[in-house]
């Protein structure tokens, strides 16, 4: 399970350096990893495995939907299958850092099967946007939830 945020800092050659406590649970099914865009304007980070069925079902959408082909090119349409080099880094496409706003200081944040990695300062800006939103109401189903 993948938690945690962490700043991190993309390289001149745009590599990352994947956190040593996560290196060995991203590459468990095998070496790969899967990089791809997102609709909030971040970049998904993904075990290979893990993005398979995920990749599977967003293609089998249909043709026909026009939102269903915006999803379609954002999400297969960038998708990367990459490696983590012998100093546990990945390389960002360009593409991706020039969808995602990635320049030097990033943000890693864990969501359980995979992580998303945001800009820093769109990061603080969404978060603090939704800080200030978070008091209004829950989300749906976490009416009854409790901390």
């Amino acid at each position: 399970m993948f938690q945690g945020a962490t700043e991190l800092s993309v390289d001149a050659k745009g590599r990352l350096a994947v956190p040593t406590r996560h290196r060995d649970a991203l590459v468990s099914g095998g070496a790969a990893v899967v990089l791809t865009a997102h609709p909030d304007g971040c970049v998904l980070l993904y075990p290979r495995l893990a993005w398979e069925p995920i990749g599977a079902r967003i293609q089998s959408l249909s043709s026909f939907n026009e939102q269903a082909r915006w999803w379609q090119r954002l999400l297969v349409g960038f998708a990367e299958e990459t490696s983590l080099d012998g100093q546990g880094r990945i390389l960002l496409s360009p593409a991706l850092r020039k969808f995602a706003n990635l320049k030097k200081d990033v943000m890693l944040v864990g969501q359980g099967s995979h992580f998303e990695l945001w800009d820093v300062s769109a990061w603080d800006e969404k978060l603090a946007r939704a800080m200030s939103q978070a008091s209004s109401s829950p989300p749906p189903g976490t009416e009854n939830f409790s901390l």
